[in-house]
């Protein structure tokens, strides 16, 4: 039996070493030459035309493809001011918000199921999203007297039919950064829906506390939370000088 020596043995080893090297460039080049997603969707959930105020990172959103080996949803958010913004690539979606999600009611089919919104894609895009919001709230005033921060505004009831919903409690915010929600905020006051006795005049007030580091403005927002429903509808944000 003629056995190799082993300068033969490192040869091999080198080009065997050389070989998967190339294999794994060429894979890698192959890889970085497939087309990164450049088309751009995006817009807000709307209400005519109104967006819809949300909690930041909370209201979810999918989108499905068909083709590309993948054939579940992309996931992504609203953003606080009811707005999207996704890169895809072209063709065509199938848009829906799951079931459960937001302080709206979104289009179901007749067996219960989310129904879908289809987009096609042939470049960047801008779409708004339209659903059905059980409560808005209007006119949204704030102000400063002495330490506190009041806030005044009016509550339209939108669906009044058989799915309407009652108000649990309506809540004053503040923070020191323009992210203002019941899980961001250095200061609330809160109102059982039970006790708001005019809806066109609601009224609350909350204490502004010490600010550290100091900051000479605060940001405010009103959320309305809608009973047996998970997620607020808010007013806009409003940066308020102290």
């Amino acid at each position: 039996m003629k056995i190799k020596s082993k300068t033969g043995i490192m040869k091999l080893q080198t080009q065997y070493i050389i070989m998967l090297a190339t294999i794994a460039t060429m894979m890698s080049c192959r890889k970085d030459n497939y087309d990164e997603p450049g088309v751009l969707l995006q817009g807000h959930i709307v209400y005519k035309g109104e967006p819809i105020q949300v909690e930041y990172n909370q209201v979810p959103f999918e989108l499905y493809q068909h083709g590309f080996g993948k054939t579940g949803p992309i996931n992504a958010v609203f953003a606080q001011d009811g707005s999207y913004s996704v890169l895809l690539f072209s063709g065509e979606y199938r848009f829906i918000i799951p079931n459960g999600q937001g302080p709206f009611k979104w289009k179901q089919t007749a067996a219960g199921a989310p129904d879908t919104t289809i987009v096609a894609l042939n470049g960047s895009q801008e779409l708004d999203i339209e659903v059905m919001p059980y409560y808005m709230i209007r006119n949204p005033r704030f102000s400063k007297t002495g330490g506190n921060i009041a806030g005044s505004f009016t509550i339209e009831k939108i669906i009044t039919d058989a799915s309407a919903r009652d108000i649990e409690s309506v809540s004053l915010y503040l923070n020191k950064t323009q992210f203002v929600s019941g899980a961001d905020n250095v200061a609330l006051k809160t109102m059982n829906g039970s006790d708001i006795t005019d809806p066109n005049n609601v009224n609350l007030s909350v204490a502004v506390p010490t600010l550290n580091p100091a900051q000479s403005y605060v940001f405010a927002r009103i959320g309305l939370k809608i009973a047996g429903v998970e997620d607020r509808i808010f007013s806009p944000v409003m940066k308020i000088d102290l």
